[in-house]
């Protein structure tokens, strides 16, 4: 009997310790998202080849949720998503985060307790949208031109990125919402980019020996390196270039459009240049996004109606594909392009294009005429150029 008594002690013992185990090294988010009745909200981990989803549950009326997972040794970074609503969420190790927010302004508007990190994030996700907001009031306004456009949205990411980097990325570079800073997009731009500038690749840079310093081998920290290495690569490679002997100005061609110079879909170069004379829809394209068939049914139409009259259409994929996108052009008569940075295309940046699809015309003299925004009747438009 007494040996039975102990065996039972010792099960109940064990039992306890698994359990207290398991709960001491994982961490919790939960919280309340009302209004949401029925909605599937998904817990989604973010990894350095995008979101995975690793829970989820259907809310009730009151919304109350709980998520969980195995404790992390450096930051790790996940969301709370409801179809495109998503709140940001960094978890350091084994924390509870508690998030409260109403459906469907739980992107904006939520509070978040027991992480500072989350607080922070909270704060640089609600900039921004505040930056997203400006940046498309001046590309809508009718009175600015192409360019004046392009310098009033640089000039606000400028100073965006100055405020930025002095109160959250170089303030405390080992936190994770330093790191969370340097991913941050306008559209489909990143706003910090280390391709593109000297100042941007010590933020990244800043990061990196942080990371390396608190959280010694990290698979962030390590690719927080391989961003600034390559980015350096990248700029001394474009400041080689500048530096070049200046070419005799006879010799250079004039023209009035940002060429495009890329391969087509039978391996041919194309540019824009080539296109002098005719009136020009370029149009920035991913076919991999929703809504494309619908929209190249729309630019088949105009082209069966005015090609003939003198209408071309020069379509840039930025899909990451390059075989999907062959598949997908195959049997389209215009003229198709594909730029291999995707996303990261030079291109957009030089447009800027913050949201795909994007489309611009050209007149006969290849010149910018309007971007889609300016554009309210496009037939009645393309009519007056032909």
């Amino acid at each position: 009997m007494a040996s039975k008594n102990i065996t039972r002690c010792l099960v109940a013992v064990l039992t306890a310790l698994v359990i207290t185990s398991c709960s001491g090294d994982r961490f919790h988010i939960e919280g309340n998202i009302i209004d949401a009745k029925d909605s599937t909200l998904y817990l989604e981990h973010m990894g350095l080849n995008g979101p995975e989803v690793k829970d989820s549950l259907k809310l009730d009326a009151e919304g109350t949720f709980s998520f969980s997972g195995d404790g992390v040794q450096s930051p790790e970074f996940y969301r709370l998503r409801i179809a495109g609503s998503i709140i940001n969420v960094s978890i350091d190790s084994t924390e509870t985060v508690n998030v409260k927010a109403s459906y469907p302004t739980m992107a904006t508007q939520y509070e978040v307790e027991g992480s500072e990190n989350c607080k922070k994030i909270k704060e640089l996700a609600t900039l921004q949208i505040q930056l997203l907001t400006q940046a498309r009031a001046i590309d809508r306004s009718e009175t600015l031109g192409v360019q004046q456009t392009e310098d009033s949205i640089n000039a606000i990411v400028e100073r965006y990125k100055e405020y930025v980097r002095n109160n959250y990325i170089y303030k405390e570079p080992q936190k994770a919402y330093a790191y969370f800073a340097l991913f941050q997009t306008l559209g489909n731009r990143l706003i910090f980019n280390p391709r593109e500038s000297d100042d941007d690749i010590r933020c990244f840079a800043a990061v990196a020996t942080s990371w390396d310093t608190f959280y010694p081998g990290s698979e962030r920290g390590e690719n927080l390196h391989n961003i600034a290495i390559e980015g350096l690569k990248t700029i001394r490679i474009k400041q080689q270039k500048a530096a070049r002997p200046v070419i005799d100005p006879s010799q250079i061609e004039v023209t009035n459009i940002i060429d495009v110079p890329l391969a087509d879909n039978k391996g041919r170069q194309r540019s824009l240049k080539e296109l002098a004379g005719k009136v020009v829809i370029l149009d920035f394209h991913a076919f991999s996004a929703p809504g494309s068939t619908q929209r190249i049914m729309t630019l088949r139409d105009l082209y069966n109606k005015y090609h003939s009259r003198g209408l071309e259409i020069y379509q840039v994929s930025v899909d990451p594909d390059e075989h999907f996108w062959k598949t997908q052009t195959a049997a389209l008569p215009w003229i198709n392009v594909h730029d291999e940075d995707a996303l990261n295309s030079q291109y957009l940046t030089r447009y800027n294009v913050q949201q795909v699809p994007t489309f611009f015309l050209i007149d006969k003299n290849n010149s910018l005429y309007k971007r889609d925004a300016q554009i309210k009747d496009l037939e009645n438009e393309i009519e007056g150029l032909l």
